[in-house]
């Protein structure tokens, strides 16, 4: 018995051992690239729009208010319209080459604004980058779930969200100084490299056998993995939880094995927007006025990216160690205090005098310039002015390294197998059309009624965060995607004792 034991224990560490993940880390690298270009498209209108709105504008392409509203927030729109689509050719062309899809809008949308002569063309563009952006959020994590192996899956994971965050980064380090139409022509370049890569990467093995497409299944595991590494277990593990599943028709939507794991992920996507996270950095130079922080509008981005950077490498290098559950505890925990701080803040700061003029972006505009420089007029900054940053910083901290990459990892991770390309698209529809409504309405609320009401929803908000974290999401740390999958089919076990009977017999 003494012998047996550390013999069955020790079995897979072999097999396990033989695991080369360069070509894998190669392949997450290509399809990671449309992540780059969706942050960068997501901040491309930040540097842009003032140039368009300034007096030494083309005449054709000046910007008035209205305009410049929808130059920002079309995009959204676009990412709706993109997870749609997404919907549709992740199971109907697979993972891989919806990703490469991608990019034909994306560089179309880079053409029309680079070369733009009006300013329907800059709008049409906008659109086009942001379908662009919906069809890879929802195309890459699925990809990269399907690929990798679950030692590393919580891991590159998270390589989306950080790829995004240097995106966003790379346009506002390029904004200063390079022109508005070449930073249009630089967003090509990220694009037409993740299609040429991808090219020579291999489709998802899930998805081959799922078209009976077994000899090629296994080539592509093997490339993924390395040439001395055995497939079979593997490839029958996946094969099982394919023939389990079978085609999922309406009324089987209404069993636990699909509705549980589709009301997760969309409910995580639906309070990812909630939380406030997207009119938080839309908004940043005006909730620092009205705040009374004084913060120069050309440090406000490079702050908040290396904040958002800096946690989503924490998230990164624990999200295999920690745990998934752990993380979202910690993010809505910070999140929640950062956000009750700015709710009592801005309780007790005044709001300025006098009726809100009629049109609020420029109010937006002219207030936080005025009140900045109010601040620095006003000598020394108390530490009560500190304070309203801080909280701010460690809002954007926690949700970066929980509820932001977490919640796309664990959208590609717990939706099943027969449904995940049309579930992943309806998420990514929904966290965008939150988004776009969210966004809208925080500028109406902060006219009427101050940063003190968003604030106090968002607080509330967090609080629903925590206890979801809490009571609905299953902690996949460690488990296979057909460990994932047979915990929804039997409602609280992880272990498949079929696969585990398949093992035993090889």
């Amino acid at each position: 018995m003494e012998e047996e034991t550390p013999l069955l224990n020790k079995r897979p560490t072999p097999h396990e051992s033989k695991i080369n993940n360069s070509r894998l880390f190669l392949a997450v690298f290509s399809a990671v690239l449309g992540n780059f270009s969706f942050g960068y498209s997501l901040v491309y209108s930040s540097p842009v729009l003032p140039k368009l709105k300034s007096p030494d504008a083309d005449p054709r392409l000046r910007m008035g208010t209205e305009q410049a509203a929808w130059f920002g927030s079309i995009y959204p729109l676009g990412a709706a319209a993109g997870g749609l689509g997404a919907m549709l050719l992740n199971d109907m062309i697979g993972r891989k080459l919806s990703i490469m899809m991608s990019a034909l809008p994306s560089v179309i949308g880079y053409l029309l604004m680079g070369g733009a002569v009006n300013i329907w063309m800059l709008l049409a563009g906008r659109f086009l980058t942001g379908i662009a952006g919906g069809m890879t959020a929802a195309s890459i994590p699925v990809y990269i779930s399907e690929i990798s192996h679950k030692d590393v899956r919580g891991t590159l994971g998270s390589c989306p969200q950080i790829t995004a965050v240097f995106g966003a980064l790379a346009l506002y380090a390029l904004g200063p100084v390079v022109p508005w139409r070449w930073l249009a022509v630089a967003g090509e370049v990220p694009a037409l490299l993740m299609v040429v890569l991808l090219v020579f990467m291999p489709r998802s093995p899930r998805r081959l056998l799922a078209l009976g497409r077994e000899q090629q299944a296994e080539r592509a595991l093997r490339w993924l993995r390395g040439k001395h590494y055995d497939t079979s277990i593997e490839l029958s593990a996946i094969q099982h939880s394919i023939d389990t599943q079978g085609k999922v028709t309406w009324s089987q939507l209404a069993t636990p094995i699909y509705y549980k794991p589709i009301l997760i992920a969309v409910v995580m996507r639906f309070l990812q927007q909630m939380t406030g996270i997207t009119p938080t950095l839309v908004y940043l130079e005006t909730i620092f006025s009205k705040s009374n922080v004084s913060v120069p509008p050309s440090y406000d981005a490079i702050i908040v990216g290396a904040v958002r950077l800096f946690s989503v490498a924490v998230a990164a290098s624990l999200m295999d160690k920690a745990g998934r559950k752990a993380l979202l505890y910690t993010s809505s925990l910070l999140m929640f205090l950062s956000a009750l701080t700015l709710t009592m803040n801005s309780h007790t700061t005044a709001c300025p005098p006098g009726p809100a003029p009629p049109n609020l972006t420029v109010s937006l505009d002219y207030s936080s310039h005025n009140a900045i420089g109010d601040t620095l007029a006003a000598g020394p900054q108390t530490a009560a002015g500190i304070i309203p940053l801080i909280s701010t910083m460690v809002f954007i901290f926690g949700y970066a390294m929980g509820w932001g990459p977490i919640t796309w990892l664990l959208m590609s991770e717990v939706l099943p197998l027969v449904a995940r390309g049309v579930a992943s698209g309806l998420c990514v529809t929904v966290s965008w059309l939150t988004a776009f409504v969210l966004t809208h309405a925080f500028t109406h609320l902060v006219d009427r009624y101050g940063l003190y009401l968003p604030y106090l929803c968002f607080t509330v908000v967090c609080v629903l965060c925590l206890l979801f974290s809490a009571v609905c999401v299953p902690e996949t740390r460690g488990r296979s995607l057909e460990e994932i999958e047979n915990y929804f089919r039997t409602g609280r076990t992880f272990t498949i004792n079929r696969s585990r009977s398949i093992q035993q017999s090889n």
